[in-house]
């Protein structure tokens, strides 16, 4: 049960607050004397304080940093009389939840508390999570505490210190990469380079040179002499990913490279030796692209010394819940963490197929965390198409209260669509520092969309 403290010099309300707490079955300490309250707020533990703003001794204020200091997830709520409520707003910077207007009534105060106790549990499990990310399911940046995630960890953890060649599988966006580069990290290597090509972004010829090298004129355009990946990495780790999209021609290359620990540069007439070891990748079913006539076998065997299996994330659902975490820790701005997930967000996250997996769940995070307005990431700011708020339908008399709550509950005036969206855009543009690509994949539009959309809303070059 949460243990709850009670601040006030005013005797007769301190009772008001106190007794109906009580028979709510908080464990409650209450104190007229501020000086007493401070001495208790180090070896008590309280989860959530209320307490007058105006005290003689020591203010509320002076209460509020302290308990911060102890405990940062405690939960504070300020007493305060109608002129204090400028000096309560200003305590809220200062990290109070929420304060109360005397005289309120006992509804109010519960609710209130219920609110906070709830953001502070949200604080307590990130917290939670964070602290497990570090000590036990967190492996050079890959994430995972289900049974497949720690068989791939102690895969890494054998096949690092060996010199062999290791074939990833894995759908994309299932962190091939960082089990690369894991692997890389874990071996007599990881003091020298580790060098990645994605061969499926590249033709044959440009691939050749990126990998080989080439000597100058043996091609148009080449103006001098320029050494390739697997030179420039010798002593260290060449990483081909999406190394099924290879063509014949070059997969006889790069057995050479295998067999024999020797380039030849493009246009080039002598072999060099080359101390690399390989970590290939693929999305491709290399079994079938062998009786396709597609890949050599002779490649396959050689690249697939040891074998990994990087699972999808939707036959490992038990760790999104800790990939959230480490995604929020890694893409908010600094100064801006998020405190948690509100109601129904980790229950949506959980249920959607992630069909581009890991790296789809990381652009929904950074989205959220850029477009949100509160401490949460609430259900609206998730895409429609996890949030499922799009296809939602309200009822004429629930339409008539959400209409009515925008009459009653704000002043502001209520902006249009184009303003919401010109703002979201500034949003992502100072997010992402100008740069226009990641905007735009944080706004989930093409670059092209995004600049029509900049130049449409007239937004200046320097927000740009």
């Amino acid at each position: 049960m949460s243990r709850i403290l009670v601040v006030d010099d005013d005797v007769d309300l301190l009772n008001l607050v106190s007794h109906p707490l009580r028979s709510q079955g908080f464990e409650v300490d209450s104190y007229d004397d501020s000086l007493e309250a401070e001495e208790r707020i180090p070896i008590a533990g309280y989860d959530l304080m209320l307490t007058d703003l105006e005290m003689p001794e020591r203010s509320g204020l002076d209460l509020l940093k302290l308990a911060k200091e102890v405990d940062p997830s405690t939960c504070v709520i300020l007493l305060t009389g109608h002129a204090d409520v400028d000096t309560a707003v200003e305590a809220m910077k200062h990290g109070a939840f929420d304060y109360l207007k005397k005289p309120f009534p006992n509804k109010e105060l519960l609710a209130v508390i219920e609110k906070g106790l709830r953001q502070r549990e949200l604080e307590m499990e990130n917290r939670r999570l964070r602290s497990e990310l570090r000590e036990k399911y967190h492996f050079s940046n890959l994430v995972g505490n289900s049974s497949v995630m720690q068989d791939v960890f102690r895969m890494i953890e054998r096949a690092g210190p060996t010199d062999s060649t290791v074939l990833i599988l894995g759908e994309s966006g299932t962190g091939k990469e960082l089990v690369a580069r894991a692997i890389h990290e874990t071996s007599n290597r990881a003091h020298r380079r580790f060098l990645k090509v994605n061969c499926s972004a590249l033709t044959e010829s440009l691939l050749e040179s990126e990998l080989f090298g080439h000597g100058k004129g043996s091609f148009t355009g080449a103006v001098a002499d320029k050494r390739g990946l697997f030179e420039a990495a010798n002593g260290g780790t060449v990483f081909l990913d999406e190394v099924g999209d290879t063509s014949p021609g070059l997969q006889a290359k790069l057995l050479r490279v295998l067999q024999e620990g020797e380039i030849r540069p493009v246009g080039g007439t002598e072999d060099k030796a080359v101390d690399v070891r390989v970590i290939a990748a693929t999305n491709r079913n290399l079994k079938e692209r062998i009786s396709e006539k597609l890949f050599r076998e002779d490649l396959y065997f050689r690249l697939n010394v040891l074998s990994l299996s990087l699972p999808p994330l939707r036959e490992r659902k038990g760790d999104i819940p800790l990939l959230i975490h480490h995604f929020l820790e890694k893409k908010s701005p600094e100064g801006t963490a998020v405190a948690g997930l509100g109601d129904g967000v980790q229950a949506a996250l959980l249920d959607h197929p992630w069909v581009g997996n890991i790296r789809e769940l990381e652009n929904v995070i950074e989205r959220a965390t850029v477009l949100r307005e509160s401490k949460n990431i609430e259900l609206r700011d998730l895409p429609p198409e996890i949030s499922g708020l799009a296809s939602a339908s309200l009822s004429s008399e629930e339409t008539a209260g959400e209409i009515e709550s925008l009459r009653t509950e704000t002043d502001e005036e209520v902006l249009s669509l184009e303003e919401m969206e010109r703002i979201q855009i500034l949003k992502a543009l100072k997010h992402t520092q100008g740069h226009r690509e990641n905007a735009a994949r944080v706004l989930g539009i093409t670059r092209r969309t995004l600049y029509q959309k900049i130049k449409s809303y007239g937004i200046k070059e320097e927000y740009s």
